[in-house]
C-alpha cells in the first residue's frame, strides 16, 4: 500500500512539473510574439523612414520573373506549430524561410488531425474553401467546409508545376497524407491530381511511425485512442476546449488550435455545449479527429498501411537523437544541450517498456529499438516509414556519396539534437541550423528535379 502511494505521488509530481514547464514555455513564446509586435509597432511609429525607395529596375523585374518560375518550397509545421501570420512576426522555422526567394509557410491546425491538415494544405495552395469531405465530416461531427482562401498561394500547382515540401515532426506525415490524397484523386472538382504534384519531401524529425511519448503524455497504450483520466493531455484537452469556447478574436488571431470547423464557440453551443465537450461527449477529442491518435504507434501503423512512397518523388529525412549508450544503458546525452521542455521526456522515453498485458503493436517489436529519442519522437520513427511495411531507404553520411539522388528512396541522416533544435530559436542550433537548411534548399534547387518519369525497381 505504501509503495502504491509513493508511485502515485511521483506520478502526480511528474505531471505537475511537466504541466508547469509546458505552461511557462507556452507563455514565453506567446509573450515574445506580443513583445515583438509591440516593438515593431513603436519602431514604425517613431522611426518611420520618410524616404521611399523605388526598386523597379530591369534587374529587379528579371529577378521577380525568375523567382516566379521556381517551384515553391513549402515549410509545414508540426504539432502546436504555426505558420506565417500567427504569433506576430515570430517564425516557427526560425527564419529559415528567408534563405530562398520562393518559400511558403502555411498556417495549419496545430492540433487537428493529419487528415484535416492535409485538406487545409491543399486549399491553401490551390485556393477556394476547405472541403473536409462529406463522409469524414459526418463521421467526426464537424462542418464539411472550413476556411476560405480567396487566392491560392500556388494556383497553377499540377504535375507540370510540382512542389517541394519540407515538414517538421507531424508536418512531414501531413505531406505524405496529402500526396496520397493527390494520388487517390480525393479532392472534389480536381480529377486531374496525382502523386507527381509532389516533387520532393524533406522531413525534419518526421513523425512517420508514431512515438512512445504519446503514452507518457496520456494516451492509453491499450487502444492508442483514449486518454487516461489524469494526464498532461487531459489538462491540454480541457484548456483547448475552454480557449476555443471563449473564442476571443484578437487572441485567436495570434494563436489558433485549428478547431473552428467543430464550432465550439460559445456563440454556437452555449454553456451546455461546453459542458458536453468537457465531459467528452462532443468535439474533436470525443470523435478522435485530432493529432494525438495519429501519433501513437497504433495510429501511425494504421495510417501507414495505405500511404505509399512514390517512384517519381524524391524523399529525404533528418532523424534527431539526444541519447547515448553508457555501459549498454540508453541515457540522455548530456543536460545543458537539451531543452528543459524535453529533458524529462527524453529520460522517460529511454526507459520505455511496452505494457506486458497489451499485445505488441507489430510483429517483431522490441522495446530497445524505441529507446533512442529526441524528447518528442523515437529515432527509429524518424528515419523513414517502417511499419507495417518498410519502405526503400538508405543511410546517408555524405550527400556526395549518394549523388545523383534517385526518386522513390528515403535518404536519411542521423543528427545529434533534440526535437526543437531547428525551429523557433535559431541560436540554439548554431552553425548546424545553416548547414541543414542550406543543404535542403540547395538540394531542392540543384539535385531534386524531374526530367522524365523514373521507375526505380531496386533498393539501395
Amino acid at each position: 500500500m505504501i509503495v502504491r502511494w509513493w508511485i502515485t505521488a511521483l506520478q502526480l509530481t511528474e505531471l505537475f512539473v511537466s504541466s508547469l514547464v509546458h505552461l511557462v514555455y507556452g507563455f514565453y513564446i506567446f509573450s515574445t510574439a506580443v513583445a515583438g509586435d509591440l516593438s515593431q509597432a513603436l519602431s514604425d511609429c517613431f522611426y518611420k523612414n520618410n524616404v521611399e525607395v523605388s526598386l523597379k529596375s530591369e534587374d529587379s523585374k528579371e529577378n521577380l520573373t525568375s523567382t516566379k518560375d521556381l517551384p515553391p518550397i513549402v515549410l509545414v509545421h508540426g504539432i502546436f506549430g504555426f505558420g506565417k501570420g500567427r504569433l506576430g512576426g515570430l517564425s516557427y522555422f526560425a527564419g529559415a524561410e528567408k534563405k530562398d526567394d520562393r518559400v511558403l509557410v502555411p498556417d495549419l491546425g496545430s492540433l487537428t488531425s493529419l487528415y484535416d491538415r492535409a485538406r487545409e494544405l491543399f486549399y491553401y495552395l490551390k485556393g477556394g474553401q476547405v472541403d473536409y469531405g462529406e463522409e469524414h465530416s459526418k463521421a467526426c461531427g464537424h462542418s464539411q467546409f472550413g476556411r476560405i482562401y480567396e487566392q491560392g498561394q500556388y494556383p497553377e500547382w499540377d504535375e507540370d508545376h510540382p512542389i517541394h515540401f519540407v515538414g517538421h515532426s507531424a508536418g512531414a506525415q501531413v505531406v505524405r497524407v496529402l500526396q496520397q490524397m493527390l494520388a487517390d484523386k480525393a479532392f472534389k472538382g480536381y480529377e486531374n491530381t496525382c502523386e507527381n504534384w509532389v516533387l520532393s519531401v524533406t522531413a525534419l524529425s518526421g513523425a512517420f511511425n508514431g512515438t512512445t511519448r504519446t503514452y507518457f503524455d496520456g494516451m492509453n497504450p491499450e487502444d492508442g485512442k483514449s486518454l487516461r483520466p489524469v494526464s498532461l493531455l487531459q489538462l491540454c484537452r480541457i484548456g483547448v476546449i475552454i480557449y476555443d469556447w471563449f473564442d476571443i478574436p484578437w487572441l485567436k488571431s495570434y494563436y489558433n488550435f485549428g478547431f473552428d470547423h467543430f464550432n465550439i464557440s460559445w456563440r454556437k453551443i452555449g454553456i451546455w455545449g461546453l459542458i458536453d465537450c468537457l465531459l467528452g461527449n462532443a468535439g474533436p477529442f470525443a470523435s478522435g479527429d485530432w493529432i494525438l491518435p495519429d501519433l501513437t504507434l497504433q495510429g501511425s501503423i494504421k495510417l501507414n498501411s495505405h500511404l505509399h512512397t512514390f517512384p517519381n518523388t524524391y524523399y529525404f529525412s533528418y532523424a534527431t537523437k539526444r541519447t547515448s549508450k553508457v555501459m549498454g544503458i540508453t541515457v540522455p546525452s548530456g543536460i545543458l544541450g537539451i531543452h528543459p521542455l524535453l529533458f524529462i521526456r527524453i529520460l522517460q522515453m529511454s526507459l520505455w517498456r511496452h505494457p506486458p498485458d497489451v499485445p505488441p503493436p507489430y510483429k517483431g517489436y522490441r522495446d530497445e529499438d524505441w529507446w533512442d529519442n529526441d524528447g518528442a519522437l523515437n529515432t527509429i520513427s524518424m528515419t523513414h516509414p517502417r511499419f507495417p511495411v518498410e519502405h526503400p531507404s538508405q543511410l546517408v553520411v555524405k550527400d556526395s556519396d549518394c549523388q545523383p539522388f534517385l526518386p522513390g528512396i528515403w535518404y536519411y541522416k542521423i543528427v545529434e539534437g533534440d526535437h526543437i533544435l531547428f525551429i523557433v530559436n535559431r541560436e540554439r542550433a548554431g552553425v548546424q541550423f545553416d548547414l541543414i537548411y542550406d543543404s535542403i534548399f540547395e538540394r531542392c534547387r540543384k539535385h531534386a528535379f524531374r526530367k522524365n518519369p523514373t521507375m526505380p525497381n531496386h533498393i539501395i
